[in-house]
């Protein structure tokens, strides 16, 4: 079959399986966006064309094989068929098809990570500032350092983020569960097991092999000059608390001689990139760094070691989401799913088992909506809601139907976080509670007495940016992508479930599908989380008093048509991390041209951000 496949891909043997790298001395050019849509669309007829050939073809195949089934055909006296007499029989214009259409997948697919870096370097962009990455939610593998008898098979192997991990989940969920759960009281390791955050690069720039996360920056900061002399991936445990980060693995003690070291042997400031969870764990770091008795850095800690942060879709407030995963063990992703799929889903890994490992994560659930109604909005208004919006965003969990005290009435934001609590067991309110705040400050003295409260540090709208005058902020994010925003619940009908509720998947009206309603965002994280402190938040004197410069660049999420990764134009949450704009922008910055970016808005981010209801002091 491997001479099949060479012979209708247009492949030798020897043919390397991505493009090469250009030569230094080829001119490397980026292909605009129109210019690549208009190339596909020459292509689409032709497209269509091989399609319903391939697709007859096919057919012919299946019928076959079922006519085999009833003994209508043998395929025994098929073994000895010449397959190059096979492709001799198929019209050359569907061939040929077939050899145009993949390799330009292909290239769609494998595009070449290094253009970016290989082009800014012939206009003299070049490593200047050392570059410290820190990941985001679940991208960090964690691999097993437990040596009882239970984890010796996974010693030093990944039980999150490898093929290891789903190995273990098939062959041996319920030890896969027992590893990857923390201890429900303490929040830390359980007896007996020890899982630990990969190191280096190797811990985010793969999930498994295939998935890339962060490896197209890393290629495209080498050609610039970067290598793990001036370039780290700071990783870490995301399943803990933010305390307990410190507490157990040292992180931001760690995290902050790393720093130290790299501006002292570099002899300039460091540029920090951080993605999705990882910007909460950085602002949390530049509360920890400068507090007395923590990191004990002093107010001039940020200023004198940060040159630029980096914040690339960034959940400053929470990621929406996250809410039914630890509510009901649910979100969009497993509500819209078939009824095969979701009874496969269930029998696999049931919601109750789902909304179990996800509340005895506690760094998960440091992503809850922040900032309440204020933000989110009340039960009949929200800011980011639409001219003829069947129903307001500001009611967040919405019942369709209520007869019981499990579902009393539809519920706002802040009600909904009474709601989670109230419905949890003890262990799961403590670990929210002591670790956790959601609330707004409203005036400059609240800010500064959260300094002196860690629970407050996670929190943008409840404590400040520190007084770093030098430091310059970058917002980027994608926009244009379907996000969920609210929720349509029923009550659980399971007699024998401990979950109260479920999404109910039965209710599509208007905008509301299967149970979900969408909004505005980057199909993980709302336009307001990823955007409100940058085009609102940080410009309010109290959040920012030493007036740190922010610069926002939204990027419009314009996917590939023929690449399962969105293509070098993916304004998608994870995907982003490959687009071709942003490791531009991320280069540029690292290599001291960061006053050369200009802000560029294309969402009403800033039209909602002044519907919000947080207001400047008098």
């Amino acid at each position: 079959m491997s001479f099949l496949r060479r012979r209708i891909l247009g492949q030798s043997s020897g043919e390397p399986s991505r493009e090469g790298t250009p030569e230094k001395s080829d001119d490397v050019e980026l292909v605009p966006v129109a210019k690549l849509k208009k190339l596909t669309a020459k292509k689409s007829k032709r497209r269509t064309g091989f399609i319903f050939g391939l697709g007859g073809l096919f057919g012919l195949v299946i019928a076959a094989f079922f006519a085999n089934q009833q003994d209508v055909i043998n395929f025994e006296g098929l073994m000895d068929l010449n397959l190059d007499s096979l492709l001799d029989v198929i019209p050359a214009g569907i061939v040929k098809d077939a050899q145009d259409i993949t390799k330009h997948e292909r290239d769609a697919v494998n595009y070449d990570s290094f253009s970016v870096g290989l082009h800014l370097k012939s206009q003299g962009v070049k490593a200047l500032h050392p570059v410290i990455m820190i990941p985001g939610v679940i991208s960090t593998g964690l691999e097993s350092w437990g040596t009882e008898e239970a984890s010796r098979q996974f010693f030093r192997k990944r039980l999150w983020g490898s093929w290891s991990m789903m190995r273990a989940l098939v062959l041996d969920k319920a030890n896969w569960k027992k590893h990857i759960m923390l201890d429900k009281i303490t929040g830390l390791d359980p007896p007996g097991i020890k899982l630990r955050a990969a190191q280096g690069f190797d811990a985010a720039d793969f999930f498994i092999t295939g998935y890339w996360i962060w490896n197209k920056i890393l290629e495209n900061l080498a050609t610039i000059g970067y290598d793990p002399t001036n370039a780290f991936t700071a990783a870490y445990d995301w399943r803990l608390s933010y305390m307990n980060l410190e507490k157990r693995d040292q992180y931001f003690s760690r995290l902050k001689a790393y720093i130290e070291t790299a501006v002292k042997t570099s002899n300039t400031k460091v540029t920090l990139v951080s993605h999705s969870m990882g910007s909460q764990v950085l602002y949390f770091f530049f509360q920890w760094v400068e507090a007395e008795g923590y990191g004990g850095g002093g107010p001039d800690w940020v200023d004198s070691y940060v040159d630029a942060w980096i914040n690339i879709s960034g959940c400053m407030l929470g990621a929406l989401k996250g809410y039914p995963a630890v509510l009901s063990g649910e979100m969009k992703d497993t509500a819209q799913l078939n009824a095969f799929a979701v009874y496969g889903l269930e029998k696999f890994l049931s919601r109750e088992e789902r909304a179990e490992i996800f509340r005895a994560m506690p760094g998960i659930s440091s992503m809850l909506p922040m900032g309440g109604n204020a933000v989110w909005g009340n039960k009949t208004w929200a800011p980011d809601d639409q001219p003829g919006q069947q129903v307001s965003y500001g009611t967040f969990i919405n019942f369709k139907e209520s007869n019981s005290t499990r579902s009393p009435k539809n519920l706002t934001v802040e009600e909904s976080m009474d709601y989670l609590l109230t419905k949890s067991d003890t262990w799961y309110q403590d670990q929210i509670q002591k670790s956790y705040s959601h609330g707004v400050a409203h005036t400059s003295a609240e800010v500064e007495n959260n300094i002196h409260d860690p629970r407050k540090w996670i929190n943008p709208l409840e404590t400040r940016l520190p007084l770093a005058r030098n430091l310059k902020i970058y917002c980027f994010y994608g926009i244009g992508k379907s996000t969920e925003r609210s929720y349509f619940y029923r009550e659980e009908q399971d007699p024998t479930s401990k979950l109260n509720v479920t999404i109910d998947t039965t209710f599509t009206r208007g905008e509301v599908y299967h149970g979900v309603i969408p909004g505005e965002g980057d199909g993980t994280v709302s336009l307001l989380s990823t955007g409100y402190m940058c085009a609102k938040g940080w410009r309010i004197r109290r959040y920012n008093p030493a007036g740190v410069q922010i610069k926002v660049y939204e990027m419009p999420h314009e996917p590939d048509r023929f690449s399962p990764r969105g293509g070098p134009n993916t304004g998608d949450h994870v995907d982003i991390l490959g687009r071709s704009s942003l490791n531009d922008l991320i280069l540029r910055i690292a290599g001291g041209k960061g006053d050369q970016i200009e802000e560029n808005y294309v969402s009403n981010i800033r039209e909602y951000a002044e519907k919000v209801k947080i207001y400047n002091e008098e």
